[in-house]
């Protein structure tokens, strides 16, 4: 026991360590958000590149799922590095106000006309949703039939779910967590676990309109972990990052082990 608390210290000593300025505890409706992980990001080549691998992988998984839907495109919790910058279709949206998105808009209340969306993508935003039961009312009344929803999402394998537990100060990575987020509670990192693995049966009841059509773990995670992410310092130059693109491909058979991040397909009926 002693151990494991000196273990648990030592890592939220080096996460405190390396965590950029003013990123500590940051509220994700804070407005200052966004322009503090736009100057984060201007430092980091190698992790424009891993979120223009989502942006890609996003795009190319709509064209296989989605089936003749018709509609506009729609990315929730855009943030700082749309998937508008790859795709300028797409249209940008977040919580809060910022000139490079198209508007503000609540993933549990969209002011969106009813089957008008082919296709919501979400890059780490779900798991801050306080109440995901009406985020998938919503979707079932939003997108178009044979529509798509897409989400990145922290991934729960042995890797991921030590780090998550420890990375973030200001969230939780808990596989026993319920759905909702109780007003003064963390987010929780594994909700896509707990909805779309442990919970499944229970998804599939209470939303017969949506069909999980796809799910794998993503494989850019040592880019991801050794860039920073947005809220930490960067721990390798920039000409690192063609050797760690191979490790990941060599490291592929431990994928499941390994992977940070998860992606998941929803498809209305």
């Amino acid at each position: 026991m002693k151990r494991d608390l000196k273990i648990i210290k030592l890592l939220n000593w080096l996460r405190d360590s390396l965590c950029e300025k003013g990123m500590m505890n940051l509220n994700p409706n804070a407005l200052n958000r966004l322009t503090l992980h736009k100057q984060a990001l201007n430092r980091k080549p190698i992790l424009r590149h891993v979120f223009e691998e989502f942006h890609h992988e996003i795009k190319n998984l709509d064209q296989q799922y989605s089936i003749n839907a018709q509609g506009i495109s729609i990315e929730l919790g855009a943030g700082v590095y749309p998937i508008k910058n790859s795709y300028p279709q797409v249209l940008a949206t977040d919580i809060v106000e910022a000139d490079h998105l198209d508007r503000v808009l609540d993933a549990l209340n969209m002011d969106v006309d009813s089957g008008s969306v082919r296709a919501i993508y979400g890059q780490n935003c779900f798991h801050h949703f306080p109440e995901p039961s009406k985020f998938f009312n919503e979707l079932e009344r939003v997108l178009a039939s044979g529509g798509v929803a897409i989400l990145i999402e922290p991934y729960y394998g042995l890797v991921a779910s030590f780090l998550f537990k420890h990375l973030f100060s200001a969230e939780d990575f808990n596989k026993n967590g319920e759905w909702n987020i109780a007003e003064n509670d963390k987010p929780n990192q594994a909700l896509s676990y707990i909805i779309f693995e442990r919970d499944r049966k229970i998804f599939k009841k209470n939303f017969k309109e949506l069909e999980i059509v796809y799910q794998r773990p993503l494989t850019n995670y040592l880019r991801y972990l050794l860039s920073g992410g947005l809220n930490f310092k960067t721990l390798v130059p920039r000409r690192a990052e063609g050797p760690i693109k191979l490790l990941e491909f060599c490291l592929t058979p431990m994928l499941k082990i390994f992977a940070l991040h998860h992606i998941i397909v929803l498809r209305r009926k």
